[in-house]
């Protein structure tokens, strides 16, 4: 059994759709308390509405821009304000627009950066003093195998961002270490979320087919993975990455797959 986080102030950027709703309803589900950050209100309202049903821990939310040193600091505030601290910091706000290499222009690379790498950097800056005074401060970083491991074009400034919030743990592992700080990534495979269903059966059908599961993620599959990397038992963990995506990297080619 793992030490219970009922109780515990955590937040989740990014957490009004897809993925971050995922990890928000993981934490909920276990009694935490979740301040769930997004940009757009409507969406959010509605994220925390479906949240808060059946949750046995509280949901709050804010509305804030990740890319902004302003508004980081003060979503920090607000959670302090609303649980009295910071014991779970889920830096998970990103943004994947698809467009090839050749057509790339300097606002499209910010727009990217300033979310998925800014963001990062900024959200955990910002929640600094109160993760050390929780004394079991935890930083969970959703990343992605696009990047880190593998490619896909269109997706070059995705890519990019996504291997360098990695660059960016393994040196903040290092100094928030003395804090009693970790800081590790979670990075998704495949994950059946509310858009996919747009692009198809047939096209899900062929993503299904490289993965040796035979199956997408779920949004659960994450949550469960940022619950174990803020509990107490991986307290000696940190700096590292935790590929979740039913094996999708592991074939040399589609024939390695074939018969399975």
């Amino acid at each position: 059994m793992f030490t219970p986080l009922k109780g515990r102030s955590v937040i989740v950027t990014g957490g009004s759709k897809g993925i971050g709703k995922g990890i928000a309803r993981a934490f909920v589900r276990v009694g935490a308390d979740v301040l769930v950050v997004a940009r757009d209100e409507s969406t959010l309202r509605a994220a925390a509405e479906e949240l808060a049903d059946g949750a046995e821990g509280r949901v709050e939310t804010t509305v804030a821009d990740v890319a902004s040193v302003e508004d980081c600091r003060r979503l920090a505030a607000t959670a302090v304000e609303r649980f009295g601290g910071i014991d779970v910091l889920c830096a998970n706000a990103g943004i994947f627009p698809d467009k090839p290499l050749a057509e790339l222009t300097e606002a499209d690379v910010d727009e990217v950066l300033g979310c998925n790498l800014k963001g990062t950097i900024f959200s955990v800056q910002a929640c600094l003093d109160a993760l050390s005074t929780s004394g079991h401060g935890r930083v969970v970083v959703t990343s992605s195998i696009t990047g880190p491991i593998t490619g896909y074009p269109g997706w070059s400034h995705y890519g990019a961002s996504k291997a360098a919030q990695l660059g960016f743990l393994r040196t903040a592992a290092i100094e928030l270490a003395p804090r009693r700080i970790t800081i590790n990534a979670v990075l998704p495979g495949n994950i059946a979320t509310e858009g996919l269903a747009d692009m198809g059966e047939d096209y899900i059908r062929g993503m299904e087919a490289v993965i040796p599961q035979h199956r997408l993620g779920s949004v659960d599959d994450i949550g469960n993975a940022a619950l174990f990397l803020a509990s107490e038992e991986a307290g000696y963990i940190t700096g590292q990455t935790l590929v979740v995506d039913g094996g999708q990297v592991l074939p040399e080619s589609p024939a390695a797959l074939e018969g399975i």
